[in-house]
């Protein structure tokens, strides 16, 4: 008699899972891109039918799949920040249990243009942020609420210059600077300098008004210019020499003063070339640097290189730059084709193989990385024909995610800020003065979380 009864419940259970199933149906839309068939990942689609109501996203192979009752109706809305939207409806109709219901859909893309990969040109135009008939803009730096430092001069930058700070519509201060400037920098902590050729200015703004102090240059080039960045209780430092092809990154603790080595960079080609120089040098050379070797304790060999090989052609500085975003490091060690990610106690977490970087002539690598100031994100320069190229990099695999080409031709300056490209610009043989220009990339990421609120080092590794 029991085992009528358990075999009765479990019929009747199976019954209703079958009908169940049978009630519903199992739906794929499958995305691919209308021009080159490929499938498209990361597209946001929202589902409603009856009261219900999804939010779900295309997976690597273009797919976005979902249980849904039969004999309704959904309707769809698909978006992509490269693709034009599209949406519609479907009916489901009655089918057989265990079928399943393929939606094909092609999206069409934004304009774009292919330069050896998929190059996304950024919507809209240039938008001109700051003009004068009397004033070119020589530099600049974004501050964390939007506001502008300047750089201007007249007719020459080493005849005379100025600072405005610049609110988007009108100059709030201007500020007339002594000396000959030269560039405007950013500071581990996110303060703007000016740098002269005698001194360095750090620049103050408090309340819409600028303000500028004076730091001697060699103590800003010795204790402020080789910190890359910090966070709450570390900073983050290197022992960078640009005549030397080898240095390391450090983090400082500053609640116990304890130093420890993040990564190590050297070029063991150029280091080799380096020291050799030593052979081929007179005697005389030889001489002077083996004095110093014995005064100082550094090889011989090093003089001869910092004072004889660095001056020829085949010398070239190091470049391997650490970013900070989130509670992440990230440094780009182009000598052993890796992009490291390390927390932010210095501890190693990964590494990706990279090769933007390979065959810069044909294309057009300009060994400079820039990070975006509010969100974080890291992008390779390029320049083909005189047009710059923005190409994303993806810190998960290394690779270029997308490229951007600016309007202009020879553009200077670049700087990024909350998913806007900023540069200077004068057309080419224009007797107008140099403008600041930006345009908006076609995406937009969010902000990022930084150790002192929108504030993120632009440091090079230099």
């Amino acid at each position: 008699m029991l085992k009528r009864i358990f075999f009765l419940v479990a019929f009747t259970n199976l019954s209703m899972f079958l009908f169940a199933q049978a009630d519903t149906v199992l739906i794929i839309f499958e995305l691919t891109d209308k021009e080159f068939k490929e499938p498209l990942q990361n597209v946001n689609g929202t589902f409603n039918y009856g009261t219900k109501g999804k939010i779900l996203r295309s997976n690597s192979k273009g797919q976005i799949a979902f249980y849904s009752p039969v004999n309704e109706t959904i309707s769809y809305s698909l978006n992509h920040p490269l693709y034009e939207s599209k949406s519609g409806s479907k009916k489901m109709g009655a089918l057989d249990f265990g079928d399943t219901l393929m939606v094909r859909i092609e999206l069409t893309s934004i304009k774009r243009q292919d330069v050896k990969e998929v190059v996304v040109k950024a919507p809209g135009i240039p938008d001109t942020v700051y003009s004068s008939k009397r004033l070119s803009v020589a530099d600049f730096e974004v501050q964390r609420d939007g506001d502008l430092v300047l750089l201007v001069y007249p007719k020459n930058l080493k005849k005379g210059s100025e600072l405005l700070l610049y609110n988007g519509i009108d100059v709030i201060n201007s500020f007339a600077v002594q000396g000959t400037a030269e560039e405007i920098i950013r500071d581990y902590r996110g303060n703007a300098h000016v740098v002269c050729a005698d001194n360095v200015y750090g620049i103050h703004v408090n309340q819409d008004k600028i303000g500028i102090a004076t730091i001697e240059k060699p103590y800003y080039l010795k204790y402020i210019a080789p910190i890359v960045d910090t966070n709450h209780t570390k900073m983050y430092f290197s022992n960078f020499n640009k005549d030397y092809p080898e240095f390391s990154y450090f983090s400082f603790d500053q609640l116990d003063s304890t130093y420890s080595k993040i990564i190590n960079i050297k070029d063991d080609l150029m280091m080799e070339l380096y020291r050799s120089e030593y052979k081929w040098a007179d005697i005389r050379t030889k001489l002077w640097a083996k004095n110093l070797e014995l005064e100082t304790g550094i090889d011989a060999e090093v003089y001869v290189g910092a004072n004889y090989f660095t001056q020829s052609l085949y010398y070239k500085e190091l470049y391997a730059p650490l970013f900070h975003r989130n509670d992440s490091l990230f440094v780009f060690d182009y000598y052993d084709d890796k992009l490291f990610t390390f927390d932010a106690a210095g501890n190693k977490l990964d590494s990706v193989s990279i090769y933007h970087h390979y065959n810069p002539k044909s294309t057009g690598w300009k060994k400079q990385l820039l990070q975006d100031q509010v969100t974080g994100q890291v992008y390779a320069v390029y320049d083909k024909a005189g047009f710059t190229y923005l190409g994303r990099v993806d810190t998960k695999t290394g690779e270029i995610a997308e490229k951007v080409r600016l309007e202009f031709r020879y553009i200077d300056k670049i700087s990024i800020h909350n998913n806007f490209i900023y540069y200077v610009y004068r057309p080419y043989e224009s007797v107008q003065k140099k403008f600041l220009y930006k345009e908006r990339l076609p995406y937009e990421y969010e902000v990022a979380k930084l150790p002192y609120g929108n504030e993120i080092s632009n440091e090079t590794g230099k």
